[in-house]
């Protein structure tokens, strides 16, 4: 693995929805998210064009590049590369985790959603960095999501070594219960871009991974 990825930390990793956003754009979201502590984002954008999508990742980019935390692009390996984003998170419907890395080379981050033991190896065998497991907890922002029992956490951290971040429903009550899985992160949406204060949203969250 290139040096500069074996560093990300994936400790509070956003996911963004701007459907469920107070801020006045993602950028200040982001931002104010980064300040509280988040240290890796997701631009998750189901419902835009594709020049859109680029045109949000290259402002996007230049928050994440000015604090240095890595910027993923979710889905889209074009945007990915088009806006030379850090790199692509791809789940089980997407592009398979083998071809991505073909495309976007060895110095991106891959990460692949796994909710299983099964997924979870296969996405380390095709050279993913990192994979999202879950949903950890019933989710609104997910409706179709599946949530996975403890034990089947337990077996995918136990299977795999690549770092691994619980993905769904996490919030300030639901975190500490993640307590003593092994995973090197939590990924949130709503928990912190739907609060009225983005920044201290992060930071309490953040202070809450600390204690785990």
């Amino acid at each position: 693995m290139e040096e500069s990825k074996r560093k990300v930390d994936y400790s509070l990793y956003l996911c963004t929805d701007r459907r469920l956003m107070t801020s006045s754009s993602i950028e200040e979201c982001v931002e104010h998210a980064i300040q509280g502590g988040v240290t890796i984002v997701q631009l998750r954008e189901k419902d835009c064009s594709s020049r859109e999508f680029y045109e949000l990742a290259l402002r996007v980019k230049r928050v994440t590049k000015q604090y240095q935390v890595p910027l993923i692009v979710n889905d889209r390996v074009d945007i990915a590369l088009a806006a030379d984003a850090d790199g692509v998170h791809v789940g089980q419907k997407d592009l398979p985790c083998q071809e991505v890395r073909r495309l976007v080379g060895e110095k991106k981050i891959v990460g692949v959603s796994a909710a299983n033991r099964t997924a979870a190896l296969q996405a380390a065998a095709d050279g993913a960095d990192y994979i999202g497991v879950g949903a950890v907890f019933a989710t609104g922002t997910k409706q179709d999501a599946v949530v996975i029992a403890p034990e089947e956490l337990a077996a995918i951290r136990q299977a795999v070594s690549i770092p691994m971040v619980a993905i769904g429903g996490i919030q300030k009550q639901t975190l500490p219960l993640l307590k003593g899985t092994g995973i090197d992160g939590v990924a949130v949406i709503s928990a912190i871009v739907a609060q009225p204060d983005v920044e201290q949203a992060a930071r309490e969250l953040k202070e809450l991974w600390n204690t785990l």
